[in-house]
């Protein structure tokens, strides 16, 4: 669908070549313009919505003077968000003579295409793993995916670790969780993770990774500040168009917003992207929290959160699928208020704290104003939040675990992007005190799914008696909430049964959930206790309830 609103140019490279093309509107998706424009068909339409993974593409971008990859859903991602970017697709990473990559030549070996209209985009998901993990270690390496993971995520830890390691099971089904198929099964898809590094890697397939970088950097944007979709680079720069442009859509991944193009239909005349802001690309440690720039992607945040707290990792993968948290970013979660969004309830247990900043004129020409304020204390309502027109949400303060030394890490240089103020950690740390941390989330699918509920509990317990606790809640109110009935009705209280039991019913009636197509308000509200009570029961060494303790998901079958 061509939108009549105003455009402006598109540039990105593909094979290493630049592509330009003009009168493009800012609320168009990257997939029309890969299939309408380019007539890139490979790159399939499935639900519209980042859920089935038949248009992944992977993208690539300098960073820190190397390449990094990333595999994205294009049926959501506005077509100017990658301006300035390399883009590839299904029908790129063959070689010229016919060769098939090993991505490729796997899936035809163990028979992992039937119908084939999601094979295109299993087939770029495993590309990016292919890169990741298998192309370091080859002689020659595929220059068109450098390792997808293998660097720091723009100032934080490693997203998706080291490259040089096989495709394990458990890495493949976590890594293709973003791409549904209706027909052929899983099972011989997996085989096709595991096999492709066993498989030659055609000469065909090898990029100039040096001249892909020269091509991005005479490739890069210059903007005047007026046009329709803007990506300012400085965060001053950004709040100053905001102060310009307050009707303006702010995006950042376009994991949301997209869907508001592909099935409300929505046009914007103008667009203010917050991602190519340099300040709001990292992740900056301090002594008693860390601050999650609103630029930082879903992956790289979620990796710095699994950093400080391991057993978040396998929640961390439970939110949408890969492509999706490539794309989209922890800032833009909390923004849109979401009463489903994951990140929240999280948040609100671990004490996050919200950063939101403005434009503020003086004599002197201007200068950044900001407030700070508790991320539950962020919404008033359904989507509805107290930011005025003219502010953003630029970052995210979480606290960190107790027993961190306050220091930065070695040979780090000091933050300074972020105030470093504020909260502080709500764990006592006193000797002698157990800190307990868990989150829940209810789905009807097990991976890329939404939740009907999501509850997540933070708690420190000494001698026996509950010392501080702090409960995020999602799925059951109008906004994501912090359940401070249920956690007065436990602080102070002895940690048992008949303590849980009282909480229980608190939690229950704490909440007037509504009924949906995901679940009921009955069920919803019973859910809520039964969390908490395998809260209690986790607590106490009761571990077999919990999925985590499977190796790999097929022992479900």
């Amino acid at each position: 669908m061509k939108s009549q609103n105003p455009a402006q140019t598109l540039r990105f490279l593909r094979r290493g070549q630049p592509v330009t093309l003009g009168h493009v509107a800012p609320d168009r998706t990257l997939l029309e313009v890969l299939r309408e424009d380019l007539h890139l068909t490979a790159t399939k339409e499935g639900c519209g919505e980042g859920d089935c993974g038949a248009c992944t593409v992977v993208l690539g971008e300098a960073v820190n003077g190397k390449l990094q990859y990333r595999a994205i859903n294009s049926c959501i991602r506005l077509a100017h968000s990658v301006d300035g970017m390399a883009v590839w697709t299904a029908e790129d990473i063959a070689a010229d003579t016919g060769e098939l990559h090993p991505a490729q030549e796997a899936m035809v070996q163990c028979h992992g295409s039937q119908c084939g209209f999601c094979t295109p985009g299993f087939v770029m998901s495993l590309f990016g793993m292919y890169q990741t993990h298998i192309a370091p270690t080859r002689p020659i390496a595929c220059g068109s995916l450098p390792p997808e993971g293998a660097l720091a995520p723009r100032g934080g830890p490693s997203a998706l670790g080291g490259g040089g390691q096989g495709i394990t099971r458990e890495r493949a089904q976590a890594d293709l969780s973003g791409n549904l198929c209706r027909c052929t099964g899983y099972r011989p898809i997996l085989d096709a993770a595991e096999k492709m590094g066993n498989l030659p890697l055609p000469a065909g397939c090898a990029v100039d990774e040096a001249g892909t970088l020269a091509a991005l950097k005479a490739l890069k944007p210059k903007q005047t500040g007026d046009e329709p979709y803007l990506r300012p680079t400085t965060l001053a720069a950004l709040l100053q168009q905001r102060a310009k442009f307050p009707q303006a859509q702010v995006v950042a991944g376009c994991t949301d917003v997209g869907l508001w193009v592909t099935k409300m239909h929505k046009r914007f005349d103008r667009v203010l992207d917050v991602t190519t802001a340099r300040e709001l690309q990292r992740v900056e440690t301090y002594p008693h929290h860390i601050a999650i720039g609103a630029a930082v992607s879903l992956t790289d945040a979620f990796a710095a959160l699994v950093k400080e707290r391991p057993q978040l990792k396998t929640f961390s993968q439970r939110f949408a699928g890969l492509p999706v948290r490539n794309s989209g970013t922890l800032g833009g979660n909390v923004a849109n208020g979401s009463p489903i969004g994951d990140t929240m309830p999280l948040l609100i247990a671990l004490g996050a704290s919200v950063l939101l900043m403005r434009w503020k004129k003086t004599a002197a020409g201007g200068e950044i104003a900001h407030r700070e304020l508790r991320l539950e204390d962020l919404y008033t309502g359904y989507r509805k939040n107290v930011m005025r027109p003219d502010e953003l949400l630029c970052w995210i303060k979480v606290p960190r675990p107790t027993g961190h030394a306050p220091s930065a890490a070695p040979g780090r240089p000091k933050p300074a992007s972020a105030p470093s103020g504020g909260s502080e950690p709500n764990a006592v740390g006193s000797v002698g005190a157990e800190q307990l941390l868990r989150v829940y989330k209810i789905s009807k699918r097990f991976d890329d799914d939404i939740s009907a509920v999501c509850l997540a509990v933070q708690m420190t317990v000494k001698a026996g008696v509950v010392q501080q606790v702090s409960i995020g809640a999602g799925g059951v109110a109008a906004t994501p909430a912090r359940a401070r009935q249920t956690e007065a009705a436990l602080l102070g209280q002895p940690w048992n049964a008949d303590t849980v039991m009282a909480a229980t019913a608190a939690l229950r009636a704490e909440f007037q959930p509504i009924s949906d197509m995901r679940a009921s308000a009955a069920y919803r509200q019973t859910v809520l206790g039964n969390l908490l009570q395998r809260f209690w029961l986790e607590s106490q060494g009761l571990q077999g309830i919990n999925l985590e303790n499977l190796k790999t998901l097929e022992a479900l079958a």
